[in-house]
C-alpha cells in the first residue's frame, strides 16, 4: 500500500456495530462485563479504549511498525520509555534537541541514576568515543531541533547494534510521511504527535512505535501502570489528522523550500538552517533517508542580539509567535527564550544555538503571503 493510501486506510476499520466510517469517540471510563473477567477486550479506559486501539494501529502502520503505544504527550512517551532503564545505565543523546527532552533527562532522570551524554551526532562516528559497557540506548532527533542537523540513522543503528544498545529516533520534525526510522534500523520511533500528525494545533499527544514485541509489551505495561494515557477525544483528533498528513506535508515542503531560499538571500540574515540546501553538511544523508525536506527551518540575524530577534518576532502578522510546530498555520519562535530556555546559555552557545536564532514552522498558507510577512518583519 502506497503511503498516501496508507495514511487514510491502514490500521483503521469501519465501526462494526454501526458501519461508521470514522472511528467513534468511546467516551467512557469503564466497560460492562458479562461476569468477572468475561469481557469484549475492554475493561477500564486507562488500560484500553477502542478509539485509542484504532489510533495505535494506525500510527504503527504509518511508521511501518507492528506496535503503537499512545500517551498524553510527547514528553509522557519519552518519560515512559526512560522507565525501561535502571540506575547506572548510560544514554547517548544528540546535543541539539528539544529543550523539554533535555530538561526531562537532566532535571528528572539524572537524579534517579541514569547518566546522559550529549554529543554532536552529525558524524555518527562521534558516538563511539562515549560508548561504554553501560551504554543502553542512543537517542537522536533528525532533523534536529532547532538547528536542522541531519543524523545518519542507518549508521547509528549499526553502532547501536554492535554495542547491544537500543536506537530511538524522535521523528517529530520529519513525520512518518518524510521518514521511517524503523526501516533504517531504529528500534523505537517517538513522535510528539501534537505536531505534524495532529496538524491542527488542537491536541497534545505522544506515541512510541516499535517492531519488538518484548519492548512493546513492557511499554503497554507501563502505559497502564503509570497511566499517562490520552483521552478518546484526543485519539479521535489524531485519527482525523493522520488522514490528511500526506497532503499537508506536501504543501509544508513546497512552502518551506520557497521560504528557505528567500531568507538565504535576505541582507539581514546571516545563516539559514534547512536540510534541503545542497551545501547543508549532511544533505546527501537527508536526501537518502527522507522523501522531502519539510517545513521546519531556523535562521540567524546578522545583528546577533536577542533584541533584534524579538523585534522580528513581534512584527510578523501571519507567522504567529508561539511554541509548538507542525500545524496548518505558520509559527515563529525564539528557541533561546522559548522552547530551549531550559538549556543553560553556555551549553546552547557551545552547541551553535545563537541568541538571535529564530525558528519557523512553515504552514500551508500561500507562500507569497508568508514571504511578504517575513519581508515586512525583517524590514
Amino acid at each position: 500500500m502506497k503511503p498516501d493510501t496508507k495514511f487514510i486506510h491502514a490500521g483503521v476499520h469501519p465501526d462494526p456495530s454501526t458501519g461508521a466510517i470514522m472511528t467513534p469517540i468511546y467516551q467512557t471510563s469503564t466497560f460492562v462485563q458479562e461476569g468477572p473477567g468475561k469481557h469484549k477486550g475492554y475493561e477500564y479506559a486507562r488500560t484500553q479504549n477502542p478509539t485509542r486501539t484504532q489510533l495505535q494501529n494506525a500510527l504503527a502502520a504509518a511508521e511501518n511498525g507492528k506496535y503503537g503505544i499512545c500517551f498524553g504527550s510527547g514528553l509522557a512517551a519519552t518519560d515512559t520509555f526512560l522507565k525501561l532503564f535502571k540506575p547506572g545505565d548510560e544514554i547517548i543523546c544528540t546535543n541539539d534537541l528539544y529543550g523539554g527532552t533535555y530538561r526531562l533527562m537532566r532535571k528528572v532522570w539524572e537524579q534517579y541514576g541514569l547518566k546522559f551524554h550529549f554529543i554532536n551526532m552529525s558524524a555518527a562516528g562521534n558516538i563511539s568515543a562515549v560508548l561504554t559497557p553501560a551504554t543502553k540506548m542512543i537517542w537522536l532527533e533528525t532533523p534536529t531541533n532547532p538547528l536542522m542537523r541531519i543524523i545518519d540513522i542507518s549508521a547509528c543503528a549499526a553502532i547501536a547494534k554492535k554495542a547491544n544498545a537500543m536506537l530511538v529516533v524522535d521523528n517529530t520534525f520529519a513525520s512518518p510521511y518524510l521518514q521511517n526510522p524503523l526501516d533504517l534500523g531504529a528500534d523505537v520511533v517517538m513522535h510528539s504527535a501534537t505536531k505534524y500528525i495532529g496538524g491542527h494545533s488542537d491536541v497534545v499527544h505522544g506515541c512510541l512505535i516499535t517492531n519488538d514485541k518484548t519492548v512493546a509489551d513492557q511499554l503497554y505495561f507501563l502505559q497502564n501502570a503509570c497511566g499517562a494515557v490520552p483521552g478518546p477525544q484526543d485519539c479521535f483528533l489524531l485519527l482525523r489528522g493522520l488522514k490528511t498528513l500526506h497532503v499537508r506535508m506536501q504543501r509544508h515542503c513546497e512552502n518551506g523550500e520557497k521560504i528557505a531560499h528567500y531568507l538565504r538571500q535576505h541582507p539581514k540574515v546571516s545563516k539559514v538552517h534547512w536540510c534541503g540546501f545542497e551545501d547543508h553538511p549532511n544533505h546527501p544523508v537527508a536526501k537518502a533517508q527522507m522523501r522531502g525536506f519539510g517545513g521546519m527551518m531556523s535562521f540567524e540575524l546578522k545583528d546577533n542580539t536577542v533584541a533584534a530577534a524579538e523585534k522580528v518576532l513581534s512584527s510578523t502578522q501571519l507567522f504567529a509567535c508561539a511554541e509548538s510546530l507542525g500545524g496548518v498555520e505558520s509559527l515563529i519562535g525564539h528557541p533561546a527564550s522559548m522552547t530551549h530556555a531550559s538549556i543553560p546559555r553556555e551549553e546552547r552557545i557551545a552547541n551553535g544555538l545563537a541568541d538571535s536564532l529564530i525558528r519557523l514552522s512553515v504552514g500551508i498558507e500561500d507562500a507569497e503571503d508568508l514571504i511578504e510577512d517575513l519581508a515586512q518583519a525583517l524590514g
